[in-house]
């Protein structure tokens, strides 16, 4: 059966019967139907003293571009912790539609492992996404309103972007303003995909409503003819934009196929944003449950570098084990093995590929100073002798392997891990972070580059050192970085898989993210709107005759 097939024949429980696992009671939670709610900011409130759980990350090697199933993992450990007794908790990102309707497809596991109801939380969910585009898009319209009614603070330059969740190549450099209508200045402008936008990231890293507002005041969008920065409470944005966030910023439950508590809320991309949830989430999940899974987008080099480096630091927290997942068929990918030849046997594929999977360990384990166990994502075609040599090799650095089948098993597939994290949790981690805030923002970038993605050295352009230089001068020098880096490569070309020889970082842009609180930085050719593979998932997406959706997977 499909993934959706799967999700259709499994019953499901009440919303108000899930909330109640986690001694969350009815009149705590806005219902969306029979299935989903929103949780009350009184939730947590009432729960501050509760001591934290076990904090689980689950992270992975760098993906081949269908993915590795991450959220499938993070979904099967959850369950495998129920399974063993224990009381366990999911906070995850929310599907943006472009990967949806692009080449990878959903976002909420698969096979026995999912969370419910799925096409609502791949396509609608609760309006989050949308809620977002709309206040980003407000703050466009009111820049550009404020210019035609005559430009009152003197913008010169304008660097906030329209957004759509899409992938969608087309939008990546637009004109704007040709109706020709006297005092409408046309000017070039481009978009992003949502969950690239500012108000994305600010969405999951508020505290509170309040803390929203402030932030979302604190937007840089753009400069004055004294080359002076202007912010969107100059404009008066921040109320009507925290007006349309105002569900939007409370957590989502839902639940697995196996009826695990599933917290879901907030999904900036981990290559061209932050990629984390929310932290009211994973602060909300560990006040609620033993053991909180959650996960970093993309391979470890980026999602959970900057779980750990921006995530943590704003939040507070820290993991208390974290899980590397891996696949055969992505170590032999990453060995340059040809794509026919991926599925068959090859002992030397592996032994290619698996300096990225060691790689990622060595910065887990020895970099960030964290316990790490290597999940094996298993697939049919998976030979016990590819699976026993890559347990060797592992156990020879130390690091357990376990072999994860909760695609076709759910958490019974997943026991062994859950029994072998409860043990590794307990063990004495030495978490510090890769950079110091007092750093400059070129010795953060050069740390990150050289430490985690193990580059020879950073090159920068003539506009990214100008704005490093504007950012600093500005008073923002202290802020953390996130680099916005293709996922398939720990160097920044998505084609160098295998990394080996001495490369190079080249940061060609530098972008001032004022109210999320960080700076970013563009490498390589990262875009921060997608575009759609020759052939989408979109052509695959229906409804039959009887009114089901249809080709989401």
């Amino acid at each position: 059966m499909t993934d959706i097939e799967i999700a259709k024949n499994t019953k499901l429980e009440k919303i108000v019967d899930i909330a109640k696992k986690i001694e969350i009671e009815e009149e705590d939670i806005e219902q969306y139907g029979k299935y989903k709610a929103k949780i009350s900011e009184k939730v947590y409130e009432s729960r501050k003293q509760n001591k934290n759980g076990k904090l689980i990350l689950v992270t992975a090697i760098n993906p081949t571009p269908l993915g590795e199933g991450k959220t499938t993992i993070s979904i099967a450990v959850a369950d495998g912790l129920r399974k063993i007794g224990e009381k366990s908790i999911l906070a995850l990102r929310e599907p943006s539609l472009g990967p949806v309707f692009g080449i990878k497809g959903g976002a909420t596991g698969g096979g026995r492992v999912q969370v419910a109801p799925m096409e609502d939380i791949n396509l609608h969910f609760t309006g989050d996404i949308h809620a977002i585009t709309a206040a980003n898009n407000l703050l466009a319209s009111l820049i550009d309103n404020h210019i035609y009614f005559g430009n009152e603070l003197e913008f010169e330059k304008i660097v906030w972007k329209r957004c759509v969740d899409l992938n969608d190549r087309q939008l990546r450099q637009i004109q704007t303003g040709l109706s020709r209508e006297k005092k409408i200045v046309p000017r070039q402008d481009k978009f992003d995909i949502t969950v690239a936008s500012e108000v994305m990231a600010i969405i999951c890293l508020a505290n509170d409503i309040n803390d929203l507002k402030e932030k979302l005041g604190n937007i840089l969008i753009g400069y004055n003819k004294q080359g002076a920065p202007i912010y969107a409470k100059q404009l008066n944005a921040q109320g009507a934009m925290t007006v349309l966030l105002k569900d939007a910023i409370k957590p989502n439950l839902v639940q697995t196929l196996e009826h695990t508590p599933a917290i879901i809320h907030g999904g900036p991309f981990a290559n061209i944003a932050h990629g984390c949830n929310s932290i009211m989430a994973t602060k909300l999940a560990l006040k609620l449950g033993d053991y909180v899974i959650t996960e970093a987008g993309f391979g470890a080099d980026l999602g959970a570098e900057k779980f750990l480096d921006i995530k943590c630091r704003k939040a507070g927290i820290k993991p208390d084990a974290v899980v590397l997942v891996a696949t055969i068929k992505a170590i032999k990918y990453h060995g340059g093995l040809e794509k026919e030849k991926i599925q068959e046997e090859n002992i030397e594929g592996i032994e290619r590929g698996i300096d990225n999977l060691y790689r990622h360990i060595d910065n887990l384990k020895n970099k960030f100073g964290l316990n790490v166990i290597v999940a094996l994502n298993r697939y049919v075609q998976d030979s016990n002798k590819e699976i026993e040599y890559l347990k060797e090799k592992l156990e020879q650095k130390g690091v357990e392997l376990s072999l994860v089948e909760g695609w076709a098993k759910g958490g019974d597939g997943a026991k062994d891990i859950a029994k072998k994290l409860v043990n590794l949790t307990k063990q004495e981690e030495d978490f510090h972070y890769m950079y110091q805030l007092e750093d400059t923002i070129q010795t953060k970038i050069d740390k990150i580059a050289t430490k985690i993605y193990g580059a020879k050295n950073v090159e920068y352009s003539e506009e990214a050192l100008q704005e490093i230089k504007k950012i600093e001068e500005l008073g923002y020098g202290n802020l953390p970085v996130c680099i916005a880096k293709t996922q398939y490569s720990f160097s920044d070309d998505a084609k160098n898989l295998e990394c080996r020889g001495d490369y190079n970082i080249t940061i060609r842009d530098i972008q001032l993210k004022t109210g999320a609180g960080f700076v970013v930085a563009l490498a390589g050719k990262i875009m921060t709107m997608p575009g759609l593979p020759k052939v989408p998932s979109a052509e695959s997406i229906d409804i039959d005759e009887k009114g089901e959706i249809v080709g989401i997977f």
